[in-house]
């Protein structure tokens, strides 16, 4: 929101106990029975309530006699006249969603899934922004940290149970519940394509059967809900404390979940285990999510002994066991989220395994088929199934306004615009098939893929490589990629895979593919094809704003190309296209600093040396000016050089935000000031006066890992403030 705006949204704070009763009933909103949203939080215990209501008094009322909610400290009361009651149920569970995913405060909450996903007027143009204002606010008080749009790129979001279930989903939950309290069912088969939200769904079990009774509210289920509640109520009568575990193989995405888990209230990292910890105890309900990588013994390489131990433990046979075994042997119910066409090496458990386990009478199997991730749904989803198969139709072209789906003739347009979209939407990763080996994991001064005149390397770790800090400049591979969302990928179809015109099918070439333990031991050449197309498809569902496509083999291109649109390479405008520049209308002042993006620089005077043009869509008031910022201690968002586009600090909260920071020497302030660039973050304590700055942090975001962050405390013989918050960048430089 502008500072010419008129505020929509009002956040008024009162301490929650008797005499918030009295105290709202001078707040304009609460006082007349209109539709509020209300946050009760404790900061000390890190935990908070979202709730709406039409009548704020009985509803605080009624928590205050809570044992768990009168231990909260602080009401926040959101309110406009905007609200109506579909927009206060929309914001509320919205507030849900996102305090999850903030981490600042845990939702205390059972609002399993949030509102149920509708329409009403205005949902779009107006109650959107008005979230966002109302987010804003909440970050200006304190209650909330992070903005919308790191929140939206984050895992914990990612995987969190308050999200709005689909139909099938919502079914499948049903199905998964009546199963677990049916004697004569042990194991279920949940089988769902690539972004069908298996993860979401396990989570959003396991968030269900680990809240109170009491506090379960399900109002996505509809005419469901009380089927849903007496099944949850049959399953908690049966196990009071349920003994129950997730169980991921991937180990990069174990750690991603246990992460995810450890910020929703209710539920623990222990929760989420390898196989190999199944030997511990005897569960419950075990829940495997890719359960397609369960794996067998072959090429297991130096987790063979565990393997071998385990399977001793529980008094198998490791020449003809399956981690698939060991789940039903240490479970009284089994629930396997599963997808043939993601198993990618011959390590994993045979599909003939989980064929047998479907023709046991103790078996049920469900399906999932709504695409929960891509945005252009299951129509790209069979599109890609069909394009690997090459079962298009010769004139079909995919076409989306929803997805971005492009096919490039040159890696370097490629790696331009997966880095260009992560900068403006965050993940955006590249992403190749086993076509060279990984000679950088011995010596990091190496490159792995040549291609063209462009060198690259593969992912420096295994775990969690997605999020690292250099990940923009790698490319993953199946295995750090197996399980995540990214906003955009970009695909390399890499020697391995080529395309035969004469034949009009997809061939390998042996070769040229270097994982070695997926294909050792494979005698049969359509398994391995079979193998790597899985690999590919893969991939080709992690984006859920777009895929850019790039593949070394002509041929393959050509066929590519022949259903997919060729990316066009965007033309600079004419050298003499000049455009007069008008200040504050098209152009902003350039002050000559040079800005440290580094620690802070010399002390400079401040002065107008030029003007220099914004882009046309770049709305600009006379708070607007632009700087060069020099260094490397912010290269992952503004190049050493670029001249950068600012605004003059409007106050509120600043965490996570790009400021130029201004320090003064105190005992010279004539000769001027010294400035940096950094994102900011404010660590703060509380005494009996309020909150106070303990330390000013000023965190780079670099690819160098040894720049280190600026910390600023009220002891330094200095002084400084925040001038303006980063725009954009107008100039690489």
């Amino acid at each position: 929101m502008s500072q010419s705006q008129t505020p929509q949204v009002t956040v008024q704070q009162y301490t929650f106990g008797k005499q918030v009763l009295v105290e709202i009933d001078a707040h304009p909103h609460a006082s007349n029975n209109w539709p509020v949203v209300y946050i009760l939080s404790d900061k000390k215990t890190k935990s908070a309530y979202v709730g709406e209501t039409t009548n704020a008094k009985s509803r605080l009322s009624t928590h205050l006699k809570d044992k768990k909610k009168q231990k909260l400290t602080t009401a926040a009361l959101v309110s406009s006249t905007k609200f109506n009651k579909s927009a206060a149920l929309d914001i509320e569970a919205s507030l849900i969603r996102y305090l999850a995913g903030d981490g600042n405060l845990k939702p205390i909450n059972s609002n399993l899934g949030g509102a149920i996903d509708h329409n009403y007027y205005q949902k779009n143009e107006l109650y959107r922004e008005i979230f966002q204002e109302t987010w804003d606010n909440l970050r200006r008080i304190g209650l909330v940290q992070r903005s919308l749009e790191s929140i939206d790129n984050s895992d914990v979001f990612k995987y969190s149970p308050y999200k709005t279930l689909s139909a099938d989903q919502r079914e499948s939950l049903i199905g998964i519940l009546t199963a677990l309290l049916d004697d004569r069912v042990k194991t279920l088969l949940v089988e769902g394509g690539a972004g069908t939200g298996k993860s979401v769904l396990a989570i959003f079990l396991f968030k269900l059967l680990h809240s109170d009774l009491d506090d379960i509210q399900l109002r996505e289920f509809s005419d469901d809900g009380v089927k849903l509640r007496e099944l949850v109520t049959r399953f908690k009568e049966r196990f009071p404390e349920p003994r129950m575990a997730l169980v991921v193989p991937m180990s990069s995405f174990r750690s991603t979940l246990k992460r995810a888990f450890s910020q929703i209230a209710g539920l623990s990292a222990k929760m989420v285990i390898g196989p190999a910890e199944l030997a511990r105890q005897h569960y419950d309900v075990v829940l495997v999510d890719e359960a397609h990588r369960l794996r067998q013994r072959k090429n297991l390489g130096s987790y063979f002994g565990r393997f071998d131990a385990v399977c001793k433990e529980l008094g198998m046979d490791a020449g003809t066991a399956s981690e698939v075994d060991w789940v039903l042997a240490q479970s009284t119910k089994s629930v396997f989220f599963y997808d043939e066409n993601q198993s990618i090496k011959p390590s994993d458990a045979d599909s003939g395994v989980f064929k047998q386990l479907k023709k046991q009478p103790t078996t049920q199997q469900q399906m999932l088929l709504s695409q929960f991730r891509v945005n252009a749904g299951n129509s790209y989803s069979q599109f890609i199934s069909d394009l690997l198969r090459v079962a298009l139709g010769e004139t079909e072209v995919f076409r989306s306004k929803q997805y971005e789906l492009k096919v490039f003739d040159r890696i370097d347009d490629l790696i331009a615009t997966i880095e260009d979209r992560n900068e403006k939407q965050g993940l955006s990763r590249l992403v190749a098939g086993f076509s060279w080996p990984w000679v950088s994991k011995n010596n990091p001064q190496l490159f792995d893929i040549q291609i063209e005149n462009t060198a690259l390397q593969w992912n420096r770790t295994n775990n969690d490589w997605i999020n690292s800090d250099n990940a923009v400049k790698e490319v993953g591979c199946i295995h750090t990629t197996q399980g995540y969302d990214l906003n955009y990928a970009g695909v390399i179809f890499g020697h391995e895979i080529k395309f035969d015109p004469d034949r009009q099918e997809i061939i390998i070439d042996v070769d040229r593919y270097f994982d070695k333990n997926g294909k050792t031991a494979i005698d049969d050449p359509a398994q391995l094809k079979q193998y790597i197309l899985n690999i590919y498809q893969t991939i080709l569902m992690r984006g859920i704003r777009g895929t850019f496509i790039y593949a070394c083999d002509p041929a393959l291109r050509a066929y590519l190309k022949q259903h997919i649109p060729t990316h066009q390479q965007v033309q600079p405008p004419a050298a003499d296209n000049v455009v007069e520049l008008k200040p504050f209308v098209n152009a902003v002042p350039l002050y000559n600093l040079d800005v440290a993006a580094g620690a802070f620089s010399d002390l400079q005077m401040a002065e107008v040396a030029d003007w220099v043009a914004v882009p046309p869509t770049q709305p600009i008031d006379e708070t607007y000016f632009a700087c060069r910022v020099i260094g490397e201690s912010m290269n992952r968002i503004i190049p050493n050089g670029a001249t950068c586009l600012f605004r003059k600090d409007p106050g509120g909260s600043r965490n996570g935000k790009i400021v130029l920071v201004e320090l003064t020497n105190l005992r010279d302030q004539e000769s001027g000031y010294g400035y940096t660039i950094k994102e900011y973050q404010s660590i703060k304590t509380e005494d009996d006066d309020g909150f106070h700055h303990q330390i000013i942090r000023l965190k780079p975001r670099s690819s160098d890992p040894s720049i280190a962050a600026i910390e600023l405390t009220a002891q330094d013989d200095a002084e400084f403030h925040v001038v303006g918050v980063f725009e954009g960048v107008l100039d690489d430089g």
